[in-house]
């Protein structure tokens, strides 16, 4: 029933957001993910913790970044995640009762997917939502200027930058 409803919100017009953050949460992981990048010299990363909802919306609720789940994750100027940096996230899900919603990292220019990126998500499981913010996070960038992103399965994308707040809502 709540994927027909759904449905025929979409068709209306008046679907929920896919993925929805409260703009002081946003904001302070923004910032985070701008000091990570030591000055513009490299990308960070973060896990986007949070809840699913009914309607299949989802609520972040938390950045996990990837370099306290995985020291080296940053260390060659692009995100790197060792598999070895998992089971320390899954035990950070369990004990906050989150799972992972989506997941965002910053690139030093535009907001569009590398060849990297697209070969290799960070969660390659079909529905996982991939975003990217520009500039190393820089300018407190937003919904409709950054980069949403979600994964098919094999290898295959679909983008969802254009849509801004209809995709993705900050709000509260």
């Amino acid at each position: 029933m709540a994927s027909f409803l759904s449905t025929l919100l979409g068709w209306l017009g008046l679907a929920p957001p896919r993925l929805r953050c409260r703009a002081s949460i946003w904001n302070e992981g923004v910032q985070q993910l701008a000091r990570r990048t030591l000055g513009a010299r490299r990308e960070s990363g973060a896990y986007l913790l949070g809840t699913h909802r009914p309607d299949g919306s989802r609520d972040v609720l938390d950045f996990i970044y990837y370099d306290d789940v995985d020291p080296e994750a940053l260390s060659t100027g692009i995100v790197t995640i060792r598999e070895t940096a998992l089971p320390r996230l899954w035990e950070i899900c369990r004990a906050r009762g989150y799972g992972v919603v989506a997941d965002v990292h910053v690139h030093p220019g535009g907001f569009g997917q590398s060849e990297s990126d697209m070969a290799n998500p960070v969660m390659p499981r079909a529905g996982h939502i991939a975003l990217i913010l520009p500039y190393f996070a820089r300018n407190n960038p937003r919904p409709g200027s950054i980069g949403m992103f979600e994964f098919l399965g094999d290898g295959q994308w679909v983008e969802h930058s254009g849509k801004g707040r209809k995709f993705f809502r900050l709000g509260g």
